[in-house]
């Protein structure tokens, strides 16, 4: 395992990553065509408010988990566009736009910017508006896309992560690797940074632990890892072993014929589990041997490349015996086909008359690590057998979120110089919630949130020990009344002016804060399957604006018959 890259570093080359990954180009051409007609219009400095928020709970699942946050301020930050970004967009727009246009672009930055957000690494609930951005209309307008699309996949890979903890129990440790499988180098980077954040549940340390080199240097989340079966199958002989010598780990005798020492350890095994020696796979004794020489104190090899029980165990105890013997301390192995659990029992039950036929106690402290294409629902089964894996590493699952490709965050207007906006669907899933806003949490007795309360931002906020009359979301406007014992406000102003106005938080402080917000959590909410609906809801005054605005908007006189 290496050892993660100092915080200073990280700080720095995240900096200069957010510029690269997320330029202003990255975004959708009408947010260009539509700053355009605000301009045009002479509208495009008048103070607008956009609310992002998602409409459900990913995977069926109880809650979310918000992240991104941190991208989102460096890439406020960093916004404006360079001379070739505004040429490439004079030659993609439509060419009668006013050319004065894009020396208007050339301009813009995020300084009058101001963005209210939930801290990255809370736990929030779908309807909850988790971001408020503020500003005039054509800058915030197009920051649309790009904020949408740093918060959605983080979002979600970082409530899998918890949901795959959950899964898994508090005892096992957790190995992330998806890079291969991912959606490309960017979502790679992503799933390995926010899996790490995301499984923090039971005062463990979350995916403990990352396969993706590239995230342990930018983001300082330990790496590991090994060998392949490509490794294992590229040697055929014992002649291709080479330096065929080792010296104990004190350096005080010569080096040993490590390819004798081990053939001898290798028919004592063979004794003691009655093995058939003609059945043991040179070339994978060669690969282990060669392995073992090159990382004596890292042997954790896959053994399945041929036969577990015929020729891997077998193969490993031997070489592991031999570390053993010049005073190493093997790792353990990987199992990646089959049944896990009862393979693993298996290899236990090797490991145990090894440590006792032998005296080697070393080998009560091997590990087994199990990979084998785990999905939430092949890992809850594992944590309900009986089996002896340490740790698991999980990738295809976890980071293509293959029970659910999207979180579908969105980002609507609720406010145009003052005056509020609302989206009023045919679908009322679809609808808005006009104005600007003020979200709390509402805490009981026990310390468990129970509801989120969205209130006009005018409004005072609910107190503790007081009856609040609210709205709960989808309840076909039924007043309730509910007492707490603990309020905190949700949302906090983060960037203002241009300039970051809380400390960006490490990974590490990340972490953290998930555990602190999952563990108050009630278990109700964190259930895999058929949770609890956790209650969001409107404030008695903010109902009254939704109803006023949707009962003018389905009264709204025709403008054509007006004078």
């Amino acid at each position: 395992m290496a050892a993660p890259s100092s915080s200073s570093t990280c700080s720095g080359v995240m900096e200069r990553c957010i510029r690269e990954r997320v330029p202003p180009l990255l975004t959708d051409l009408y947010q260009f065509t539509m700053a355009y007609a605000y301009w045009r219009a002479g509208r495009h400095d008048e103070h607008a408010v956009f609310d992002l928020f998602f409409r459900d709970n990913p995977f069926g699942g109880g809650f979310s988990l918000f992240a991104g946050v941190h991208d989102c301020l460096l890439f406020l930050r960093s916004f404006r566009f360079a001379d070739e970004d505004v040429e490439f967009l004079r030659s993609v727009m439509p060419p009668d736009t006013d050319p004065a246009f894009f020396q208007f672009l050339r301009c813009l930055d995020c300084s009058g910017v101001t963005l209210h957000s939930v801290p990255e690494g809370t736990v929030v609930f779908a309807r909850v508006p988790l971001m408020e951005v503020a500003g005039p209309l054509a800058v915030v307008q197009l920051l649309e896309t790009s904020l949408l699309c740093l918060v959605n996949y983080a979002s979600l890979v970082c409530t899998n992560a918890a949901r795959f903890r959950l899964a898994a129990g508090p005892k096992r440790k957790l190995l992330e690797m998806g890079l291969r499988r991912a959606q490309g180098p960017d979502g790679g980077l992503t799933a390995s940074r926010y899996t790490h954040i995301g499984e923090t549940l039971f005062h463990l340390s979350g995916f403990d632990l990352t396969s993706n080199v590239q995230a342990g240097f930018l983001f300082g989340i330990p790496v590991a890892g090994t060998m392949a079966h490509s490794y294992v199958t590229s040697f055929t002989s014992l002649e291709e072993v080479w330096p065929q010598t080792l010296s104990a780990v004190n350096g005080e005798h010569n080096p040993v014929d490590i390819i004798s020492l081990t053939k001898g350890w290798l028919s004592r095994v063979c004794d003691l589990l009655g093995a058939e020696p003609g059945k043991i796979h040179e070339g994978e004794l060669a690969a282990f041997l060669s392995y073992a020489i090159a990382y004596p104190q890292n042997f954790l090899p896959v053994i399945d490349s041929y036969s577990v029980g015929c020729s891997g165990i077998l193969n490993f105890c031997a070489v592991a015996l031999v570390l053993c013997e010049l005073g190493y301390r093997p790792v353990g192995v990987r199992l990646d086909s089959g049944d896990l659990c009862k393979q693993s029992l298996d290899v236990h039950r090797v490991f145990r008359l090894c440590s006792e036929q032998f005296s080697i106690p070393a080998f009560d402290s091997l590990i087994i690590v199990g990979t084998n294409n785990i999905s939430e629902e092949s890992l809850a089964e594992v944590n309900s057998k009986e089996n002896a894996i340490s740790v698991v590493g999980v990738g295809t699952h976890l980071v293509t979120c293959t029970k659910q490709p999207s979180l579908g965050c969105v980002y609507k207007l609720v406010e145009v110089r003052g005056r509020p906006r609302m989206k009023v669907s045919e679908d009322p899933e679809k609808s808005t919630v006009p104005g600007r806003k003020a979200v709390y949490r509402l805490i009981d007795p026990e310390g468990h949130p129970f509801l989120d309360v969205v209130c006009l931002a005018v409004e005072s906020p609910p107190e503790a020990g007081l009856p609040l009359s609210c709205y709960p979301l989808g309840c076909n406007h039924t007043a309730l009344s509910v007492t707490p014992a603990r309020v905190t406000c949700l949302r906090q102003e983060v960037f203002s002016k241009g300039q970051v106005t809380q400390p960006l938080c490490s990974t590490a402080e990340t972490r953290a804060k998930v555990q602190r917000s999952l563990q108050t959590l009630h278990p109700r909410h964190k259930r895999l399957q058929k949770p609890d609906s956790y209650t969001v809801a409107l404030s008695q005054k903010l109902h009254n604006m939704v109803k006023e605005i949707q009962k003018g908007s389905s009264n709204n006189t025709n403008f054509l018959l007006a004078n």
